[in-house]
């Protein structure tokens, strides 16, 4: 079989890869490693498909593709398992197919590009790049999501303010397709405008996954990138960072106290998030809990090695305190990027496998309202909600990401200062709607104004489709009167729908919040 390479011309299939491998794993229901497999990271959603396939090469993904449009059965495609809806672990489907053996990190010449196997997780991707090459993708905390949902998304993290998101170091990718007469092939499209396939590049720069097909393997490399040396062909971290923890408990906090400290931390981002702006060589999160849980905390990092980070970091932290009369800052540590990035994707913050779990999400062009805060801090106050897992969360955005315009990528979230999260963690099943009334009171308490949803406007600019939210598609909950599809995708959405049109004509891979073929 050949597909094309990216620059219009045929080449054999698999150019790196095999010695063909035989087939995948298949794990069926009565194998001790079915309940593992038919659920991710978040215990709402447990499956219960007639097998999993565990893909070791592109090749086996083609096969199982080929077999699932044959039988005519429901096909999910797993990477990391981090997904917050039942996109793949839901009663729909019918094969399972896992791509986490699909894990190699190398740097292939041919493209001058680091190829990464759809699998990868996060962390293993961080270690690689950095021990071997001294560089990095601006990529998220959690070091345990996978790549292909990630990047399909648009991907983002704490180097964001300075390189940008993921898909903007994007240079191909490799995509298992279904064609109009159910054929399946093997494409590797590129960033290339002359590259004939470059819009399915396009989309999975942030259209979403499980949409257009099965990504099997990245390439990445700066679009700014020149030469060979594989050191110099993406971002390289910083060598060391300031680590600053800071917090506050609610019993020094009241409502004014608590408004002054998101505001001073939102006008501290509107002030410095110009793509070349000094303050992108630091990024923090903001995390406030339910009143029965820690209060306000804040955790933030500057790039160790640019001129004055000590001031920009103290700086910082006294800009957000300003006008509380509190004290919130911790004396900050020194640590490499590395361990840092350790640190912080191994914290509290982040996810605990066992647990079932919901999140909202927005794009901030600007911050809150004093009536959005006042909706947050009731729902945080409330009485009859004793989870301290909660959380509302505001994360630095700007910089980089904002260079690149809105309809360069599918990700079209291209202004924005600020990301925040609304999300809760919880263990029992008998305890989701307790959980779930209270997610969506906060958000809807917070985007009243707009139906309960944060429609694009002069503060927010919609939600993100790598954190799904089941409930936009409920009319009833997204009060809003716009589609999810504009929420999640913009005026990047027709687009969307053209491409899936040409590269899913019968809409093999979907799910709930897939892109619909037009018409």
């Amino acid at each position: 079989m050949t597909h094309r390479d990216g620059r219009g011309t045929l080449a054999p299939d698999q150019p790196r890869e095999e010695t063909r491998l035989p087939a995948p794993a298949i794990v069926r229901p009565g194998d001790t490693r079915y309940a593992e497999l038919v659920v991710g990271y978040n215990q709402r959603w447990v499956g219960t498909p007639e097998s999993v396939r565990l893909a070791a090469s592109t090749a086996q993904v083609a096969d199982v593709v080929r077999e699932a449009v044959a039988s005519g059965k429901r096909l999910a495609v797993r990477s990391g398992g981090h997904c917050y809806a039942d996109f793949v672990t839901g009663p729909q489907t019918q094969i399972l197919l896992d791509v986490s053996n699909l894990n190699e990190v190398h740097y292939d010449p041919a493209r001058r590009a680091f190829c990464i196997g759809a699998g990868t997780q996060l962390g293993r991707i961080y270690e690689t790049l950095y021990r071997t090459w001294g560089v990095t993708i601006p990529g998220g905390i959690c070091l345990t999501v996978g790549i292909a949902g990630h990047t399909s998304g648009g991907g983002f993290g704490l180097l964001t303010r300075k390189y940008g998101s993921v898909v903007d170091h994007l240079e191909a990718v490799e995509v298992v397709v279904v064609d109009a007469d159910r054929r399946v092939r093997t494409v590797i499209a590129s960033r290339d405008p002359e590259d004939p396939d470059h819009d399915l590049w396009w989309a999975v720069t942030g259209g979403g996954g499980g949409t257009f097909g099965v990504v099997t393997r990245f390439w990445f490399r700066s679009p700014d990138a020149e030469g060979t040396d594989p050191a110099h062909l993406l971002p390289r971290p910083p060598a060391s960072v300031l680590v600053g923890p800071a917090g506050v408990p609610w019993q020094k906090l009241d409502e004014d106290k608590f408004h002054t400290l998101i505001r001073n931390f939102s006008k501290w981002h509107e002030d410095n998030s110009a793509p070349d702006d000094p303050g992108t060589a630091l990024a923090s999160i903001l995390f406030a809990r339910p009143k029965s849980g820690m209060g306000v905390g804040t955790l933030t990092q500057v790039d160790a090695t640019v001129p004055g980070a000590r001031d920009l970091l103290d700086g910082f932290g006294a800009a957000v305190v300003a006008g509380t009369g509190i004290t919130m800052a911790a004396p900050p540590r020194e640590v490499s990027w590395l361990a840092s990035t350790k640190f912080v994707g191994g914290g509290t913050l982040l996810y605990d496998p066992t647990l079932r779990s919901a999140v909202k999400s927005a794009w901030m062009r600007r911050g809150f309202t004093d009536e959005q805060l006042g909706a947050v801090y009731r729902a945080l106050q409330r009485d009859d909600y004793p989870n301290p897992l909660g959380v509302f969360q505001l994360m630095s955005m700007g910089g980089r990401l904002n260079a690149v315009g809105s309809a360069e990528t599918a990700m079209p979230h291209r202004d924005s200062v600020l990301y925040a999260e609304f999300e809760t963690f919880w263990t029992k099943a008998a305890d989701d709607e307790v959980n779930l009334a209270w997610l969506r009171d906060l958000y809807a308490g917070t985007f009243a104004a707009t139906g309960g949803y944060p429609v694009p406007g002069e503060i927010v600019d919609g939600t993100n489709i790598n954190n799904p939210d089941p409930d936009i598609i409920d009319p009833a909950v997204n009060r809003s009167g716009v589609p999810w599809s504009t929420l999640y995708f913009g005026a990047n959405y027709p687009r969307l729908q053209r491409v899936k049109a040409r590269w899913d004509p019968t809409d093999f891979f979907h799910h709930s919040q897939s892109v619909r073929l037009p018409g």
